[in-house]
């Protein structure tokens, strides 16, 4: 079991106010930052999940050479959709509408954005309706 997960981003600011808008859909929001003073990297962190547990961080560090995957569950398909809403009106760009993915199982409902740097982010619920 994965207990967080983090990556760097070119633009630390913009990255933090992106994520805080496209994540709060799906009960995350910002947990805790730390100040690029503390850890070894000189690169402030943010650390983004749902009740008092950071478990999605993104840092200062610059621009990682290959985007990633990350996705996240949402409790509804309806989350799902606000996440998609929330993330393009943020800045995302779309990489897959909210719908179903048949291919992955019967109940599988995603929505793919790419961030600033790429990487693709997904909101996906399993249940069905």
């Amino acid at each position: 079991m994965i207990d967080h997960m983090g990556f760097a981003v070119s633009d630390y600011k913009r990255a933090k106010a992106f994520y805080a808008k496209a994540l709060a859909p799906l009960g995350y929001g910002l947990i805790m930052e730390v100040p690029a003073d503390v850890p070894p990297s000189g690169a402030a962190a943010a650390g983004f999940g749902e009740n008092g547990k950071p478990d999605f961080w993104i840092g200062g560090e610059g621009k990682l050479a290959h985007p990633l995957h990350v996705a996240i569950v949402a409790k509804t398909r309806d989350a799902v959709d606000a996440f998609y809403k929330a993330a393009m009106a943020a800045g995302a760009r779309d990489n897959g509408a909210p719908g179903i993915r048949p291919h992955y199982h019967a109940n599988y409902y995603g929505a793919f954005v790419l961030d600033h740097d790429g990487h693709n982010i997904e909101a996906v619920c399993h249940t069905p309706e």
